[in-house]
Parts: structure tokens; sequence; C-alpha cells
């Protein structure tokens, strides 16, 4: 794989610190999560990166299916859950069909690989990306939601964070998933409105999202796809990032 050994070292472990090193981040996505994971239920971790989510979902008693194309975060992922029979390592990126495609990466912030070219030119007018520079690195393999379903089964939630290519993962899908999340970014909302279209056509849906990082659900009662469209619509550039979560409406 190309780029700097030492570029790659430093990216790997400003990774590892954020998502690992943060006190009481662990129980606070334990906490979080427990809410969507069941114990004894299933789980995909779509862009797992070096598996955070992994982690405390196995911690609440779930199986995970965890699929990852850098080979860098392979690795990572293989070393610390590697041996655990709940958990298989998917070595593949996600879109709406198989085949092969173009990693792109940033091998001083990992969290930002991406195969979408679109989605790196969007992101160069964002100021929070201002001293972001992808480069593709190899091509890598492409699965989808539903061969993933067909092979390990229906899971309980899944976590889609897969810089820019949300929509196209949920367009692999051709059967409604009970409760999912997806990450939204004001500079490209439009990706994040794709994706709530898509799941309109696939079920009908109840919405909620959380701030960033911070865990926490922004609403106290799960709202209408028309609000969530709203709210996605009226985003401010400074607001950041955070991730939307959808629930079929059985499951609310």
């Amino acid at each position: 794989m190309s780029g700097n050994l030492i570029t790659r070292s430093r990216g790997l472990l400003r990774s590892l610190l954020i998502y690992y090193g943060i006190p009481r981040r662990a129980a606070r996505l334990r906490t979080f999560y427990a809410q969507f994971v069941p114990r004894g239920g299933l789980a995909f971790d779509i862009g797992s990166h070096v598996g955070n989510r992994i982690r405390a979902w196995r911690a609440l008693g779930a199986r995970v299916v965890a699929v990852e194309p850098h080979p860098d975060l392979l690795r990572i992922l293989r070393v610390l859950f590697g041996r655990d029979e709940a958990v298989t390592i998917v070595a593949a990126a996600v879109a709406a069909a198989e085949g092969e495609a173009k990693l792109l990466v940033d091998h001083r912030n990992l969290t930002v690989s991406t195969l979408s070219p679109e989605w790196t030119r969007e992101m160069a007018e964002d100021t929070g990306f201002r001293l972001t520079r992808w480069r593709p690195v190899q091509t890598v393999p492409v699965t989808t939601l539903q061969a993933l379903m067909t092979a390990y089964g229906v899971p309980d939630f899944v976590k889609i964070d897969v810089e820019g290519l949300e929509a196209e993962v949920l367009n692999g899908l051709d059967t409604a998933l009970p409760c999912l999340s997806f990450e939204y970014l004001p500079a490209a909302r439009a990706r994040a409105l794709a994706c709530i279209e898509r799941l309109e056509a696939l079920g009908e849906y109840r919405f909620n999202w959380s701030v960033g990082e911070s865990h926490r659900l922004a609403l106290t009662a799960w709202c209408t796809t028309a609000a969530v469209r709203g709210f996605v619509a009226n985003l401010a550039a400074d607001d950041g990032s955070g991730d939307i979560y959808a629930r079929l409406l059985t499951r609310c």
C-alpha cells in the first residue's frame, strides 16, 4: 500500500487515540447503543474504522459484522477482534452494486477515507477539510447490504459511516432495515436527503438525530420524514456533522 510509513503510522495512532483514548467514551457508547442493539442481536458496522462501535456492541452481548476496506484499519480490527467468534470482519467497501472501486485516503486522517471522488470535491469547499488531501491508494472489493444480509442475516441495527457513500449503500438494499444510522454533513446535505428518500421508498420510518459525537438523541419523540427533511435542509454551514437514526414505524 502506498503512503509514507511514518505518515500512515501517525494516522493510525491518531485514530486509536481519538476513539479509544477519551475517558468514559466507551461507557457512553454502551449506554447509547443499548436502545438499538439487543443482547443476542446482530449489528452491522459499515465503515468500522478502528472498531470502537464493535467493542460497545460486544459489551452489550451482540454479534457483529464489521465491514472495512482500508488495509491498515483491517489489521487493527484483526488484532483487536480477530479471535472473537462473535465478530465477523469483512474486508470490503459497501455500495449500490458488487464489484471493485478505488479507495481514496488521506493517510493523516483515516476517518475520511472514501470511494466517492464527488464527495471529496464537495468537502474541499468545507473549511473543516481544508487541509485534507485525498489520494487513490488501491482497488478494494465492494459488496452490498443485501449481500451481507443474505450471508449473515437481518441485522437489528446498522451503522453506516462511509464518507459520502451512505445513499449508495442504501441503494444496495431491497428490503427495509429495522433500525439504522447514517452520517450527515452540512456541506453534503443532498446526500443525507437522498438517504431519507431511499428509506421512505423502502418502508415507513421515524427519525431522530445525534449531533457530533454527543451520543445523545436530539429529540425526546421520534419525528416524521418531513420533519427530518426540514432539519437537514436547514443545517447551517457551521453546524457540524452528526448521525441520523431511523426506525421502522413498527419498532417505535
